[in-house]
């Protein structure tokens, strides 16, 4: 039986001991057919163990309905894993933070308006549970201790952070215990006194996050955990991007300088992100200090492996110290993917959004505007529509607490957009006597995924006011986006402009000989999402950073393709480019 165990200080495996050198790969952010080349270079690099969170959401959709293919076949990468000789931490947690959407908490969690999320509230721990029921028990035959992959896993994650009911904590822990998890249980937290002193429980290994100052890290874990071996869960050598930044980078040199000094004292540490990968369709999540701030689609991270799969600089120097250090002779890299330009896709046919309710979604009629979750919506948009009678003077229409993003539209003209980060609250108007239809396009951009401002609801959350007077009357449409195959496209005429602020499904073929990786360039395109042979690859936005779609081969298809792209704002371009390079 191997079990990772701790004493004198060190982890001791198979009675020897052992260094982890470990490196973050989402197979949730990787397409499944690239998972082994991953991982091979991970192996490559030097590492010894591959680490990953379990995302809840994906896992568990709807409650109760479960999925574990494809993308979500979690058992299939461990197995990958462990025939490749390595081994894994796996954190289902059953938050997990990591910039996914809610921290991987499920949406229909916020169905009840009584809610609380991490504590010891029992209708938040019953579904936990169920969850578990089901994920622990297809967990356990790849343990080590059952000859599988799995030396650790963590019960919670970054609690610290978020709260300190260690009754619940211990909770976690009984579930793990219930379900025979005999492999090493961990906790992380940020290396300050309230972190630790939120996030640990006896008996439960605590590890610790941060990207710089190890020596002041480590020296705050000792504090509290004196006879436990060094490790950092976390070590943050890049960073990930929110739209309107500048895209994050860290120095290599910087980065194998301080994980040098790590291994110098005998510490063991997992490199987050060591292959970010990318939040296809809706994943992405979002942060909220003092403003909300939508992740972007490209989870690069500045790692040691870019979003395509390539080594880096940073790899290399990784990859030396290392080689110093254990004097271990690195592998064999596999042989790059390529990744080929195939030109122009020509959007030669187009269909309006708002001509196309009725084939993207039932009317739901409610008397008061309901919020996604209310709505059983997960991601996507959402559409509210009502009349208001007239005549009224010059007013204020305002969307009481909207997330995230709402395009206005009167009689099916575009007015006006409010967003949830501007100071801009309102949309001045006067209605003429016949009254007017409004319509109003909400974007989910990403539910936050850290910090105390999780229950982070959709859609407008409040209501609609034409000064102080709320709208009644509605019909909702959900645009979940995950089904465009009975959408209507006619064909663009040559000399046709393309409407402008007015939200439509713009349709392209490209054939192709031998797939490959490549690169999408949408210049001219404002801002929407991209579906390719109907996968929904993710989000654009001219305000950058993120100017381009990076897709995989493994997406695209020997002969003809189809690109879906909805735009929300008109296009100076009906075409895109695939090109080698971003």
């Amino acid at each position: 039986m191997v079990k990772l165990e701790t004493r004198d200080n060190q982890f001791i495996l198979n009675g020897e001991p052992i260094q982890i050198i470990s490196g973050a790969i989402h197979y949730f952010r990787v397409v499944p057919e690239y998972w082994e080349d991953r991982l091979l270079k991970l192996k490559a690099c030097g590492f010894n163990t591959v680490e990953t969170y379990v995302p809840w959401n994906l896992h568990e959709p709807e409650e109760g309905q479960f999925n574990f293919e494809g993308f979500a076949n979690l058992t299939r990468f461990l197995t990958i894993a462990n025939n490749l000789g390595l081994y894994a931490i796996v954190r289902p947690s059953p938050y997990i933070c990591a910039e996914w959407e809610f921290g991987g908490l499920p949406y229909w969690l916020l169905e009840d308006d009584n809610m609380r999320l991490r504590c010891t509230y029992e209708p938040y721990l019953e579904k936990v549970r169920n969850y578990f029921d089901v994920l622990l028990p297809m967990l356990k035959p790849y343990l080590s201790t059952n000859g599988g992959a799995i030396i650790a896993m963590q019960i919670e994650n970054e609690y610290g952070s978020y709260g300190n009911d260690t009754n619940y904590l211990q909770e976690m822990k009984t579930i793990y215990e219930q379900h025979d998890i005999d492999v090493l249980l961990f906790t992380s937290d940020g290396p300050e006194d309230s972190m630790l002193q939120g996030g640990m429980i006896q008996g439960v290994l605590e590890t610790v996050n941060f990207g710089s100052n190890a020596e002041r890290a480590f020296n705050q874990l000792k504090k509290y955990q004196p006879n436990g071996p060094l490790m950092c869960m976390e070590f943050w050598n890049g960073w990930f991007d929110h739209w309107f930044e500048e895209h994050h980078e860290r120095n290599p040199k910087e980065v194998a300088n301080e994980f040098e000094t790590m291994l110098q004292q005998g510490a063991s540490v997992n490199f987050y992100m060591f292959h970010g990968g990318t939040n296809f369709g809706f994943y992405n999540g979002a942060n909220h200090i003092e403003n909300y701030e939508p992740t972007v689609t490209s989870y690069d991270y500045d790692a040691p492996l870019n979003e395509y799969g390539e080594p880096t600089e940073k790899y290399f120097l990784i990859r030396d110290v290392i080689q110093t250090h254990f004097g271990k002779v690195p592998e064999e890299l596999p042989e790059q993917m390529e990744r080929k330009a195939f030109g122009s896709v020509q959007l030669k046919q187009r269909t309006n959004l708002l001509d196309s309710l009725d084939k993207l979604s039932e009317r739901n009629h409610s008397y008061d505007i309901k919020n996604m979750e209310k709505m059983g919506q997960d991601y996507g948009f959402i559409l509210y529509e009502t009349k208001i009678a007239g005549p009224r003077d010059n007013g204020k229409l305002f969307l009481q607490d909207v997330h995230d993003r709402a395009l206005v539209y009167v009689d099916e003209k575009y007015i006006g957009t409010i967003e949830r980060w501007s100071d801009n609250k309102y949309i001045e108007l006067s209605i003429p006597e016949n009254g007017v239809k409004l319509s109003i396009l909400v974007e989910n951009m990403g539910r936050i995924n850290y910090g105390p401002l999780l229950k982070d609801r959709k859609g407008i959350t409040e209501g609609v006011r034409f000064e102080n007077q709320f709208l009644y009357d509605w019909n909702i449409y959900r645009l979940k986006m995950d089904d465009l195959s009975r959408l209507d496209f006619m064909d663009i005429k040559p000399d046709e402009a393309s409407p402008q602020s007015t939200p439509a499904f713009y349709q392209g073929h490209i054939t192709i000989e031998e797939p490959a990786d490549t690169i999408i360039h949408l210049n001219g395109w404002i801002k929407g999402v991209v579906f390719v042979n109907g996968f929904n690859l993710g989000r654009y936005w001219e305000v950058g950073p993120q100017k381009s779609l990076y897709l995989p081969g493994p997406l695209l298809k020997k002969g003809e393709n189809q690109f879906i792209i909805f735009e929300q704002h008109g296009t100076k371009n009906r075409e895109i480019w695939l090109k080698k390079d971003s």
